[in-house]
């Protein structure tokens, strides 16, 4: 089984430039996670008959969301966090709204394990967002997927915002009080990997540099590859015996990010 994730920036720019189509004729995946769609089902002119497509969208038009395309039908399918993970925290305390109105969790169920898609929120350029992933959103979510492995391995995925370790980005001393790479920000990845969960891509390239999965539009920096490895595949320790590979796509354009895969074996 072969698994994408990609934040497309923008759904609809994505089809426009033929860059979805192309990769997913390229890539044929059993399943492709999307972030940053910035719109709702019906508003973007899609033609993936193999594929059923489940949404979560943002209440505000026009920014963030995620979605799922599945080639096998899941068993049950869940948006944002449940009930429970929800009670304990105040999320209209962040200044820029409810971070549970902006669809970025969606939760896909199948035989073996569940799926997850994040789109993590920014912690913004001035970091008025960060107290809400340090708080609230990174917690929350954590919780949230070991409550899912109580009952079967978890696979999530998505746009984490936030470069784990100093191989992990181009220029780390430069960006170390910069969004993406601040102290709370490795740490709530750090809490991810201290709970027993494998970053598929480190797993497998343990020491490989040069390898982002994002790049600013800005000073040419893709083709200088002065990047980020923001984007993520994690698995729980029970599937380690099913991952067979873990690649980052840098060759395809069509986004300020590229895709990432895997491949389970089951």
């Amino acid at each position: 089984m072969k698994i994408c994730s990609w934040n497309v920036n923008g759904l609809r720019a994505a089809l426009n430039k033929g860059a979805l189509q192309a990769f997913l004729k390229a890539e044929n995946p059993d399943i492709i996670c999307l972030q940053e769609t910035k719109a709702k089902q019906g508003q973007a002119e899609i033609d993936f008959p193999e594929y059923e497509e489940l949404w979560n969208s943002a209440e505000r038009p026009g920014y963030s969301g995620t979605a799922i395309f599945t080639k096998e039908k899941p068993l049950s399918v869940f948006y944002g966090f449940d009930d429970h993970t929800n009670i304990s925290y105040d999320w209209d305390a962040d200044q820029h709204g409810s971070a549970l109105a902006e669809g970025r969790v969606i939760t896909a169920e199948f035989p073996n394990f569940y799926l997850v898609n994040v789109y993590v929120p920014n912690s913004k350029h001035e970091l008025t967002r960060l107290k809400l992933r340090e708080n609230i959103w990174d917690p929350a979510f954590l919780k949230f997927v070991k409550d899912l492995e109580k009952n079967k391995p978890v696979i999530f995925c998505g746009d984490f915002n936030a470069a784990h370790t100093e191989i992990d980005l181009a220029r780390p001393k430069d960006n170390e009080e910069n969004a993406g790479y601040t102290k709370e920000e490795r740490k709530g990845i750090d809490n991810i990997v201290n709970a027993g969960f494998i970053d598929t891509f480190r797993e497998l390239h343990p020491a490989e540099t040069g390898r982002y999965t994002w790049w600013t539009f800005r000073a040419n920096a893709r083709a200088r590859n002065i990047g980020w490895r923001i984007d993520y595949f994690f698995i729980s320790p029970k599937l380690r015996k099913n991952l067979k590979s873990a690649d980052i796509h840098e060759e395809v354009s069509g986004s300020d990010h590229c895709p990432i895969s895997i491949e389970m074996e089951f």
